[in-house]
């Protein structure tokens, strides 16, 4: 068979491929453009239909029709280009959704670890108030057991009549009471409250100043629990004129800092929390630390009164 090189230019000016011209021209009889053009349309699915047929082209073959392309061979062109577009926009909008339905999971997978972490720290929280409510509610009953204590023994004293029979058992001193406490361990939470308690009280005419100080303080330990690789967090210069304000200058604000990891260095020019001695957990109770103290205007009271 041979193909007639008049009709295939005509093909390819069409944007067919050129084996895709050639086998429509082979396989219609080099007859016109429009039989070629139907035959590759109704076998666009074939397999086979981009392989060059194994044909001779004969470049001194004149087509024996005319050269006009017919209104009807440029509908089905444009018909194929349109079903390819479409097809490929089919492809596209496929492909979009399903990269939004990745960012939508993408995005409720993330919501859902940030619900979990606040639920934690949440709880978290919950326990270490709870925790403070209980040694409050100690704290008061031991008070008021002393406060009757104390009132039995004036009664005695005066010779007053007591309340009730129970009264009148003897009653152990002090002393023997305190004895029979057991001993608790003082840890690392126990220097940090001390800390914030006796600055507290050091400056207990000047609220705004012990305010601003544990404002500040709780800056310091919340950056570095949030951000443990930012050594900006971790680095504060002593003889900054905000710093000695607001925590330098004020009896216990470097202590609770160094309490909380922060260390001297450099001839004691700069305070540095060293990256592998931060504790999170720890700089987190600390902070709860501070907020109690913001925010409870008890903070501190019971346990001077423990003490006294």
């Amino acid at each position: 068979m041979e193909v007639n090189m008049n009709l295939l230019g005509k093909l390819e000016s069409l944007g067919f491929p050129r084996a895709r011209a050639v086998r429509g021209l082979h396989y219609t009889g080099n007859t016109t453009v429009e039989d070629a053009v139907n035959w590759l349309i109704d076998h666009e699915n074939d397999a086979d239909i981009d392989q060059m047929p194994l044909v001779v082209i004969n470049l001194d073959v004149e087509s024996p029709q005319p050269n006009d392309i017919t209104e009807a061979i440029k509908l089905k062109e444009q018909e194929l280009r349109d079903r390819v577009c479409m097809k490929n926009w089919d492809e596209e909008k496929k492909l979009e959704r399903e990269r939004e339905k990745e960012r939508i999971r993408a995005g409720k997978a993330l919501l859902e670890a940030k619900r979990i972490a606040e639920e934690n720290e949440r709880k978290r929280l919950l326990a270490l108030r709870k925790a403070e409510e209980e040694e409050e509610k100690r704290a008061r009953e031991k008070v008021l057991k002393k406060l009757d204590l104390d009132k039995l023994e004036r009664k005695q004293a005066l010779g007053l009549p007591l309340e009730n029979r129970a009264a009148k058992l003897p009653l152990p001193s002090i002393q023997e009471e305190k004895s029979s406490l057991p001993v608790k361990s003082i840890t690392k939470a126990d220097h940090m409250r001390e800390c914030l308690r006796s600055l507290k009280l050091a400056y207990k005419d000047d609220n705004a100043k012990v305010k601003k100080a544990f404002q500040t303080l709780l800056i310091y330990v919340g950056n570095v629990a949030r951000s443990p690789d930012e050594e900006k967090f971790r680095k504060i210069r002593l003889s900054n004129p905000k710093f000695q304000e607001r925590v330098g200058s004020l009896k216990g604000g470097i202590k609770f800092l160094e309490l909380c990891g922060f260390e001297r260095s450099e001839g004691d020019e700069f305070l540095v929390f060293p990256r592998d001695k931060v504790d999170v957990q720890s700089l987190n109770t600390a902070g709860s630390m501070l907020k109690s103290a913001l925010t409870n205007p008890y903070f501190g009271l019971l346990e001077k009164m423990k003490e006294d």
